[in-house]
């Protein structure tokens, strides 16, 4: 079963059920609710899923707001394992205490710290994933023994 299978039943889809938790405890949808609902979809479904949940919603919410251009595959692939490689790190099944363990992932430049805001920019990181071209992603370098050098307040 797939994450998009997931919930046909009752009518609703698994994004659209996602983001009523979130937002049910929110007033705006602002990059926490973001981050919030990728963590949501990660430890429901799991990275691969997560990634197709998570940038199939977006990408229709940009279509239905007649915005489809705001839509970028690499940026949301990019959030989605970057919080799911700290979810799987931490194991904790509260958002708040996830969140407080890693403020790097609450600031919305994050991914400045990976990509050239070119490359975000261009078409191809619009239509497809690109790898990161500044530095890799913290599971790339071999170094996550020093959390400090990606914000996050412990190692694990």
């Amino acid at each position: 079963m797939t994450a998009d299978d997931h919930g046909a039943a009752e009518g609703a889809s698994p994004f659209t059920e996602l983001m009523d938790e979130v937002m049910a405890t929110a007033e705006r949808f602002e990059h926490r609710q973001h981050v919030h609902l990728t963590w949501l979809a990660v430890r429901r479904y799991g990275t691969e899923a997560a990634v197709d949940l998570i940038s199939g919603g977006i990408r229709r919410t940009a279509r239905y707001a007649g915005v489809p251009q705001k839509y970028n595959a690499t940026v949301s692939r990019a959030w989605v394992v970057l919080v799911a490689h700290h979810a799987g790190e931490s194991h904790t099944a509260d958002f708040d205490t996830f969140a407080r363990r890693h403020p790097a992932l609450l600031d919305k430049k994050l991914l400045t710290r990976f990509y050239r805001p070119s490359t975000l920019a261009d078409t191809r990181a619009r239509a497809g994933w690109i790898e990161p071209d500044l530095a890799p992603f913290p599971w790339q370098r071999g170094d996550v023994a020093h959390p400090q050098a990606f914000g996050t307040s412990s190692p694990h």
